[in-house]
Protein backbone atom coordinates (compact mmCIF):
# COMPACT_ATOMS: atom_id res chain seq x y z
CA UNK A 1 0.00 0.00 0.00
CA UNK A 2 2.54 2.62 -1.09
CA UNK A 3 -0.13 5.33 -1.50
CA UNK A 4 -0.78 5.28 2.25
CA UNK A 5 2.69 6.69 2.93
CA UNK A 6 1.91 9.58 0.62
CA UNK A 7 -0.59 10.86 3.18
CA UNK A 8 2.34 11.60 5.48
CA UNK A 9 4.18 14.88 5.11
CA UNK A 10 7.59 14.85 3.44
CA UNK A 11 9.18 15.61 6.83
CA UNK A 12 7.40 12.64 8.42
CA UNK A 13 8.49 10.31 5.60
CA UNK A 14 12.08 11.60 5.81
CA UNK A 15 12.20 10.95 9.56
CA UNK A 16 10.91 7.41 9.08
CA UNK A 17 13.53 6.70 6.42
CA UNK A 18 16.34 8.19 8.51
CA UNK A 19 15.36 6.19 11.60
CA UNK A 20 14.13 2.90 10.14
CA UNK A 21 15.34 2.71 6.55
CA UNK A 22 13.08 0.23 4.76
CA UNK A 23 9.43 0.97 5.57
CA UNK A 24 6.77 -1.18 3.89
CA UNK A 25 3.09 -0.58 4.66
CA UNK A 26 1.21 -3.81 5.39
CA UNK A 27 -2.05 -2.39 6.77
CA UNK A 28 -3.82 0.98 6.82
CA UNK A 29 -5.63 1.28 10.16
CA UNK A 30 -6.69 4.93 9.82
CA UNK A 31 -10.26 5.93 10.67
CA UNK A 32 -10.61 8.32 7.77
CA UNK A 33 -12.65 10.83 9.83
CA UNK A 34 -9.75 12.76 11.34
CA UNK A 35 -6.36 13.87 10.08
CA UNK A 36 -4.36 11.13 11.82
CA UNK A 37 -2.87 8.39 9.63
CA UNK A 38 -2.24 5.02 11.32
CA UNK A 39 -0.18 2.41 9.48
CA UNK A 40 1.24 -1.01 10.29
CA UNK A 41 4.67 -1.20 8.63
CA UNK A 42 7.42 -3.75 8.22
CA UNK A 43 10.94 -2.50 8.91
CA UNK A 44 14.35 -4.05 9.55
CA UNK A 45 13.49 -3.75 13.25
CA UNK A 46 10.27 -5.73 12.81
CA UNK A 47 6.64 -4.78 12.49
CA UNK A 48 5.76 -1.37 13.92
CA UNK A 49 2.83 1.04 14.02
CA UNK A 50 3.24 4.56 12.64
CA UNK A 51 0.89 7.35 13.70
CA UNK A 52 1.22 10.63 11.84
CA UNK A 53 -0.87 13.73 12.46
CA UNK A 54 -2.05 16.24 9.89
CA UNK A 55 -2.04 20.01 10.31
CA UNK A 56 -5.12 20.23 12.61
CA UNK A 57 -4.15 17.16 14.65
CA UNK A 58 -4.05 17.53 18.42
CA UNK A 59 -3.81 13.86 19.29
CA UNK A 60 -0.18 12.93 18.62
CA UNK A 61 1.24 15.15 21.38
CA UNK A 62 -1.11 13.51 23.89
CA UNK A 63 -0.16 10.08 22.57
CA UNK A 64 3.53 10.82 23.10
CA UNK A 65 2.93 12.20 26.60
CA UNK A 66 0.90 9.12 27.54
CA UNK A 67 3.77 6.83 26.56
CA UNK A 68 6.29 8.99 28.40
CA UNK A 69 4.28 9.26 31.63
CA UNK A 70 1.75 6.48 32.10
CA UNK A 71 1.83 3.40 29.85
CA UNK A 72 4.91 1.74 31.42
CA UNK A 73 2.96 -0.58 33.80
CA UNK A 74 0.93 -1.91 30.88
CA UNK A 75 4.00 -2.21 28.66
CA UNK A 76 5.77 -4.34 31.29
CA UNK A 77 2.79 -6.71 31.31
CA UNK A 78 2.56 -6.90 27.52
CA UNK A 79 -0.76 -5.03 27.64
CA UNK A 80 0.42 -1.98 25.68
CA UNK A 81 2.94 -1.28 22.95
CA UNK A 82 6.31 0.33 23.72
CA UNK A 83 7.02 3.65 22.05
CA UNK A 84 10.02 3.26 19.73
CA UNK A 85 10.36 6.73 18.27
CA UNK A 86 8.56 10.08 18.46
CA UNK A 87 8.88 13.60 17.10
CA UNK A 88 6.45 16.17 18.49
CA UNK A 89 7.37 18.87 16.00
CA UNK A 90 6.32 16.78 13.00
CA UNK A 91 3.47 14.97 14.83
CA UNK A 92 4.94 11.51 14.41
CA UNK A 93 5.00 8.55 16.81
CA UNK A 94 6.10 4.96 16.21
CA UNK A 95 5.35 2.05 18.53
CA UNK A 96 5.80 -1.68 18.60
CA UNK A 97 3.08 -3.69 16.86
CA UNK A 98 0.72 -5.16 19.43
CA UNK A 99 -0.62 -8.60 18.54
CA UNK A 100 -4.29 -9.37 18.98
CA UNK A 101 -7.67 -8.81 17.37
CA UNK A 102 -9.80 -5.73 17.84
CA UNK A 103 -12.57 -6.60 20.30
CA UNK A 104 -15.24 -4.25 18.97
CA UNK A 105 -17.74 -6.00 16.71
CA UNK A 106 -16.69 -9.53 17.66
CA UNK A 107 -18.18 -12.18 19.95
CA UNK A 108 -15.43 -11.33 22.43
CA UNK A 109 -17.09 -7.95 23.02
CA UNK A 110 -19.83 -9.81 24.94
CA UNK A 111 -17.41 -11.65 27.24
CA UNK A 112 -17.71 -10.58 30.87
CA UNK A 113 -14.10 -11.64 31.40
CA UNK A 114 -13.08 -8.92 28.95
CA UNK A 115 -14.86 -6.26 31.00
CA UNK A 116 -13.36 -7.47 34.25
CA UNK A 117 -9.87 -7.29 32.71
CA UNK A 118 -10.62 -3.85 31.26
CA UNK A 119 -11.74 -2.61 34.67
CA UNK A 120 -8.58 -3.89 36.35
CA UNK A 121 -6.37 -2.32 33.65
CA UNK A 122 -8.11 1.02 33.99
CA UNK A 123 -7.79 1.01 37.78
CA UNK A 124 -4.06 0.42 37.43
CA UNK A 125 -3.80 3.34 35.00
CA UNK A 126 -5.86 5.70 37.17
CA UNK A 127 -3.95 4.99 40.37
CA UNK A 128 -0.62 6.27 39.07
CA UNK A 129 -1.30 9.95 39.81
CA UNK A 130 -3.85 12.24 41.52
CA UNK A 131 -4.15 16.01 41.04
CA UNK A 132 -6.62 18.32 42.82
CA UNK A 133 -7.94 20.95 40.40
CA UNK A 134 -10.17 23.89 41.37
CA UNK A 135 -10.78 24.97 37.77
CA UNK A 136 -11.52 21.74 35.93
CA UNK A 137 -15.32 21.78 36.23
CA UNK A 138 -15.53 25.44 35.22
CA UNK A 139 -13.34 24.84 32.16
CA UNK A 140 -15.38 21.76 31.22
CA UNK A 141 -18.58 23.82 31.33
CA UNK A 142 -17.05 26.55 29.18
CA UNK A 143 -15.95 23.94 26.62
CA UNK A 144 -19.44 22.47 26.41
CA UNK A 145 -20.96 25.92 25.94
CA UNK A 146 -18.50 26.46 23.06
CA UNK A 147 -19.74 23.22 21.48
CA UNK A 148 -23.30 24.52 21.73
CA UNK A 149 -22.25 27.82 20.12
CA UNK A 150 -20.77 25.97 17.12
CA UNK A 151 -22.87 24.74 14.16
CA UNK A 152 -24.90 21.62 15.00
CA UNK A 153 -28.27 19.96 14.48
CA UNK A 154 -29.47 20.02 18.07
CA UNK A 155 -32.94 21.61 18.13
CA UNK A 156 -32.99 25.22 19.35
CA UNK A 157 -35.28 24.47 22.29
CA UNK A 158 -33.12 21.56 23.38
CA UNK A 159 -29.92 23.58 22.93
CA UNK A 160 -31.41 26.39 25.02
CA UNK A 161 -32.37 23.98 27.77
CA UNK A 162 -28.87 22.50 27.77
CA UNK A 163 -27.26 25.94 27.84
CA UNK A 164 -29.40 27.09 30.74
CA UNK A 165 -28.68 23.90 32.68
CA UNK A 166 -24.91 24.14 32.19
CA UNK A 167 -24.76 27.83 33.09
CA UNK A 168 -26.41 27.00 36.42
CA UNK A 169 -24.12 24.16 37.41
CA UNK A 170 -21.78 24.37 40.42
CA UNK A 171 -18.04 24.14 39.87
CA UNK A 172 -16.66 22.03 42.72
CA UNK A 173 -13.05 20.98 43.11
CA UNK A 174 -12.22 17.91 41.01
CA UNK A 175 -9.68 15.13 41.55
CA UNK A 176 -7.92 14.30 38.28
CA UNK A 177 -6.18 11.06 37.34
CA UNK A 178 -4.53 9.79 34.14
CA UNK A 179 -7.42 8.84 31.85
CA UNK A 180 -7.35 7.04 28.52
CA UNK A 181 -10.10 9.28 27.17
CA UNK A 182 -11.69 6.74 24.79
CA UNK A 183 -12.05 3.66 26.98
CA UNK A 184 -14.23 1.21 25.05
CA UNK A 185 -14.02 -2.00 23.02
CA UNK A 186 -12.76 -0.30 19.86
CA UNK A 187 -9.50 0.44 21.69
CA UNK A 188 -9.01 -3.01 23.19
CA UNK A 189 -7.37 -6.04 21.60
CA UNK A 190 -7.65 -9.67 22.65
CA UNK A 191 -4.95 -12.25 21.89
CA UNK A 192 -5.31 -16.02 21.50
CA UNK A 193 -5.07 -16.47 25.26
CA UNK A 194 -7.90 -13.97 25.88
CA UNK A 195 -5.57 -11.31 27.29
CA UNK A 196 -6.91 -7.76 26.84
CA UNK A 197 -4.50 -5.14 25.51
CA UNK A 198 -4.87 -1.38 25.02
CA UNK A 199 -4.33 0.87 22.00
CA UNK A 200 -4.78 4.54 21.03
CA UNK A 201 -3.72 7.22 23.51
CA UNK A 202 -4.66 10.26 21.44
CA UNK A 203 -7.13 11.50 24.06
CA UNK A 204 -5.13 10.60 27.16
CA UNK A 205 -5.04 13.37 29.77
CA UNK A 206 -5.64 14.17 33.43
CA UNK A 207 -9.41 14.11 34.09
CA UNK A 208 -11.86 12.82 36.71
CA UNK A 209 -11.81 9.01 36.79
CA UNK A 210 -15.49 8.79 35.88
CA UNK A 211 -14.83 10.20 32.43
CA UNK A 212 -13.34 6.85 31.39
CA UNK A 213 -16.72 5.26 32.14
CA UNK A 214 -18.64 7.54 29.76
CA UNK A 215 -18.33 5.70 26.46
CA UNK A 216 -18.91 2.32 28.09
CA UNK A 217 -22.08 3.64 29.72
CA UNK A 218 -23.34 4.85 26.33
CA UNK A 219 -22.56 1.61 24.50
CA UNK A 220 -21.19 -1.59 25.99
CA UNK A 221 -22.91 -1.36 29.37
CA UNK A 222 -26.25 -1.00 27.59
CA UNK A 223 -25.61 -3.80 25.11
CA UNK A 224 -23.96 -6.49 27.24
CA UNK A 225 -25.89 -7.76 30.29
CA UNK A 226 -23.59 -7.86 33.32
CA UNK A 227 -20.79 -5.87 31.65
CA UNK A 228 -20.97 -2.96 34.09
CA UNK A 229 -20.91 -5.25 37.12
CA UNK A 230 -17.94 -7.20 35.73
CA UNK A 231 -16.11 -3.97 34.92
CA UNK A 232 -16.61 -2.60 38.43
CA UNK A 233 -15.47 -5.91 39.90
CA UNK A 234 -12.22 -5.53 38.00
CA UNK A 235 -11.90 -1.84 38.83
CA UNK A 236 -12.50 -2.46 42.53
CA UNK A 237 -14.90 0.41 43.27
CA UNK A 238 -17.19 2.86 41.51
CA UNK A 239 -15.55 6.32 41.33
CA UNK A 240 -18.64 8.04 39.89
CA UNK A 241 -20.21 10.57 42.26
CA UNK A 242 -23.83 10.96 41.03
CA UNK A 243 -23.92 14.75 40.49
CA UNK A 244 -20.52 14.87 38.77
CA UNK A 245 -21.43 11.81 36.70
CA UNK A 246 -24.63 13.49 35.49
CA UNK A 247 -22.67 16.59 34.41
CA UNK A 248 -20.14 14.42 32.60
CA UNK A 249 -22.90 12.56 30.74
CA UNK A 250 -24.46 15.83 29.56
CA UNK A 251 -21.09 17.18 28.40
CA UNK A 252 -20.30 13.99 26.48
CA UNK A 253 -23.70 13.91 24.81
CA UNK A 254 -23.27 17.47 23.52
CA UNK A 255 -19.69 16.89 22.39
CA UNK A 256 -20.61 13.72 20.49
CA UNK A 257 -23.57 15.31 18.69
CA UNK A 258 -21.65 18.42 17.65
CA UNK A 259 -18.27 16.81 16.83
CA UNK A 260 -19.89 14.05 14.78
CA UNK A 261 -21.83 16.65 12.81
CA UNK A 262 -18.59 18.48 12.03
CA UNK A 263 -16.84 15.36 10.70
CA UNK A 264 -19.89 13.99 8.88
CA UNK A 265 -20.38 10.83 10.96
CA UNK A 266 -24.18 10.62 10.94
CA UNK A 267 -24.39 7.37 12.92
CA UNK A 268 -22.27 8.80 15.75
CA UNK A 269 -24.20 12.07 15.58
CA UNK A 270 -27.40 10.09 16.04
CA UNK A 271 -25.89 8.45 19.10
CA UNK A 272 -25.14 11.89 20.50
CA UNK A 273 -28.74 13.00 20.00
CA UNK A 274 -29.96 9.82 21.69
CA UNK A 275 -27.66 10.53 24.63
CA UNK A 276 -28.99 14.10 24.88
CA UNK A 277 -32.56 12.81 24.98
CA UNK A 278 -31.61 10.33 27.69
CA UNK A 279 -29.88 12.82 29.97
CA UNK A 280 -32.61 15.42 29.57
CA UNK A 281 -35.21 12.86 30.60
CA UNK A 282 -33.75 13.18 34.11
CA UNK A 283 -34.58 16.30 36.06
CA UNK A 284 -31.80 15.38 38.48
CA UNK A 285 -29.06 12.77 38.73
CA UNK A 286 -30.32 9.29 39.46
CA UNK A 287 -28.49 7.62 42.39
CA UNK A 288 -27.10 4.18 41.61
Amino acid sequence: MPDALERLTSQQRDLLTQRFGRTVVVDDMSWGLVSTTVLAVDTDEGRLVVKAGGTPDGHIAREISAHERWTAPWVRQGRAARMVYADRATKLVVTEYLTGRLIQGTATSSSLAVYEQAGALLAQFHRQERVVDDGYERAANVKTLRWLAAPHRIGPDVAGRLRSMIEGWPTPTAVLVPTHGDWQARNWLSDDAGVVKVIDYGRTALRPAGEDFERLAAREFLRVPGAERAFLQGYGEDPREPDAWFRQRVRLAVAVAVWAFHVGDEAYEGEGHRMITEVLSRTSPVPR
